[in-house]
C-alpha cells in the first residue's frame, strides 16, 4: 500500500503543440482548399440571385431560399436526404482514400490551420512561438499576445456574423450592427458562433479532433487493408539514425533512411509521431509527407520514406481499389442524388388538403340532391401569387359551389369551405372517388390533384 506521500497522476496536463510550417505539395494542395472553402462560406451570403440573396435559410417566414429554389417546411424530406448523401459521402471517401475530409476540407481544420496563420504572423515560426511562450511576462510577450488574440477575436466575430447571414439577410444584419438594432437571437448566435470559433480554433485544437470528433473512434470501421492511409515506410526507414550527409555506407552499419530528423513529428498538428504506425489521431493532413520528401532530398535519398499507402502494399501485396463496398456506397449515392433530383425536378408548387366536414357524413338539399361538405387548406408554395381554379371529377353531373375565389399570396395558406352536391341516381355506392383538380389561371403547370371520398345513402338501382 502506498504511503500518503506518494501520489500518482492519472491525468496529464495538456502542453501546447506549436507545429512547425511546411511547404509541399500537399501542404499547397490543403492551403488552396482552405482558401476556396473560406471564401465561399464569407462570399456567399452576399451573393444575390433574382433580387434575392442567393442562400438564405429564413426561419421566421419558413422558407429556406437556395439559388432559384425555395424550399418549405413540408419539404424537409429532402435535408433528411442529404444528411443521408453527407454520410454516404464520407463513408465512400472514407473507404477510399482515408481520412481526406478530416486533413483537407473539415471546418475544424480549415479555422485551425487560418488561426495558426494569423500565429505565425504574429509570433513568428515555430522556435520563436516556444521561446516566447516560455519567457516570463513582459510587455513585449503581452504586447504580441494581445496582437494575436485581437487578430483571433476579429476573424471570430466575422466568423459568427457571416453565420447570422446565412438566417438573416446579411445586408439588413449589416445595417442593424451599424445602428445597434440587432435583436435578441441574433445577438446571441453571433457572439455564440464567435465563442465557439475562438475557442475551437484558437485554444481546443487538435483537442476537438482528437477527444469530441466522434469520426476519429469509428473510422476504423471503414477501414480496411485497400484503404489509403498516410503511413511510415519501417522496412526502409530504421533502424533511425543520425549520419554525415556524404556517409553513403550507412546501410553497412545498420542504419536505415530515416535520419531521426523529427521533422515528421514537429510538423504534426495532432503532436503525433507517424513512425509508431497507424493512430486515430492522424487526421491525413499529408504534413509530415511534405517534410520528409524536403529532407529525402536535401540527403540524396529515393522519396516517399513516410507516403500515401495502402497496408497491402506496405506488405507487398496488391491494393484492390475497386471493391465491393466501394461499389456499395457508390450506387446509394447515385440512386438517393437521383431521387433527390427526380423530386425537386417534379415536385409541386401547390399543395392542397380536402378534409371532410366530420359533422355530418351527407345532407340531402330542398332538390333533392345529396350534399357533402369539404375544407380545402392550400398552401402557395411558388415565389409570385396565383389565383386558382378549381373543379372536380369522379361523379357524374358532380357540382361545386365555393364561396370565395382561391386568391394566394406566395408562401401563404388559405383554408376555405366548398360543396359538392350530386344526383343520388348518380351514386353507384356509399363511398365514391371524387377527384379535386386545381390549376392556376396564369400557368396551367402549376397544377395537383388530390383525392378524396364522397359519402351518401345506399340505393339499390
Amino acid at each position: 500500500m502506498k504511503s500518503t506521500e506518494e501520489s500518482e497522476s492519472l491525468f496529464a496536463s495538456h502542453e501546447k503543440i506549436h507545429p512547425r510550417f511546411v511547404l509541399g505539395f500537399f501542404s499547397r494542395l490543403k492551403i488552396l482548399s482552405g482558401v476556396v472553402l473560406l471564401g465561399l462560406y464569407y462570399a456567399m451570403p452576399w451573393v444575390q440571385w433574382d433580387g434575392q440573396q442567393a442562400i438564405l435559410f429564413d426561419l421566421p417566414a419558413r422558407q429556406f431560399h437556395i439559388f432559384s429554389l425555395t424550399f418549405w417546411p413540408q419539404d424537409l424530406i429532402y435535408l433528411a436526404f442529404l444528411l443521408i448523401v453527407a454520410a454516404m459521402t464520407l463513408f465512400f471517401f472514407t473507404s477510399l482514400a482515408g481520412r481526406l475530409w478530416c486533413g483537407f476540407a473539415c471546418p475544424q481544420t480549415i479555422w485551425t490551420d487560418a488561426y495558426l496563420w494569423m500565429e505565425r504572423l504574429v509570433e513568428g515560426n515555430r522556435a520563436k512561438q516556444i521561446k516566447l511562450d516560455n519567457a516570463p511576462m513582459s510587455f513585449r510577450k503581452f504586447r504580441i499576445k494581445a496582437t494575436k488574440h485581437s487578430l483571433w477575436i476579429v476573424f471570430a466575430l466575422l466568423t459568427g456574423f457571416t453565420f447570422v447571414g446565412y438566417f438573416t439577410p446579411i445586408q439588413d444584419l449589416s445595417q442593424k450592427i451599424v445602428n445597434f438594432q440587432l435583436g435578441e437571437w441574433e445577438t446571441f448566435w453571433l457572439f455564440f458562433y464567435s465563442f465557439a470559433i475562438y475557442g475551437m480554433a484558437g485554444w481546443m485544437r487538435e483537442q476537438v479532433c482528437m477527444y469530441m470528433c466522434p469520426y476519429a473512434r469509428f473510422q476504423s470501421a471503414m477501414f480496411d487493408k485497400n484503404t489509403m492511409i498516410i503511413a511510415y515506410d519501417e522496412k526502409r526507414g530504421e533502424e533511425r539514425g543520425t549520419r554525415k550527409r556524404s556517409d553513403k555506407n550507412y546501410k553497412d552499419k545498420g542504419l536505415g533512411d530515416c535520419i531521426d530528423c523529427t521533422l515528421c513529428v514537429q510538423v504534426c498538428p495532432t503532436g503525433i509521431d507517424i513512425r509508431d504506425g497507424l493512430q486515430y489521431q492522424c487526421i491525413s493532413c499529408s504534413a509530415c509527407i511534405d517534410a520528409c520528401n524536403q529532407i529525402m532530398g536535401k540527403v540524396g535519398y529515393p522519396q516517399g520514406l513516410i507516403r500515401y499507402t495502402t497496408e497491402n502494399r506496405m506488405n507487398g501485396k496488391i491494393t484492390k481499389i475497386l471493391r465491393p463496398r466501394i461499389f456499395v456506397y457508390a450506387s446509394i449515392l447515385v440512386l438517393i442524388l437521383v431521387g433527390i433530383g427526380y423530386g425537386i425536378a417534379t415536385r409541386s408548387l401547390v399543395e392542397v388538403d380536402v378534409i371532410r366536414d366530420r359533422n355530418s357524413l351527407f345532407s340531402e338539399t330542398y332538390e333533392g340532391l345529396i350534399e357533402n361538405v369539404y375544407r380545402l387548406r392550400v398552401m402557395n408554395l411558388d415565389k409570385q401569387a396565383h389565383i386558382y381554379d378549381v373543379n372536380v371529377t369522379g361523379i357524374e353531373g358532380l357540382t361545386l359551389l365555393k364561396e370565395d375565389d382561391i386568391a394566394i399570396e406566395a408562401g401563404s395558406v388559405i383554408t376555405l369551405s366548398v360543396r359538392l352536391t350530386a344526383d343520388p341516381e348518380h351514386l353507384p355506392k356509399r363511398s365514391t372517388t371524387v377527384l379535386f383538380h386545381l390549376v392556376a389561371q396564369d400557368d396551367s403547370e402549376l397544377t395537383i390533384t388530390e383525392e378524396a371520398r364522397f359519402l351518401g345513402p345506399f340505393i339499390r338501382h
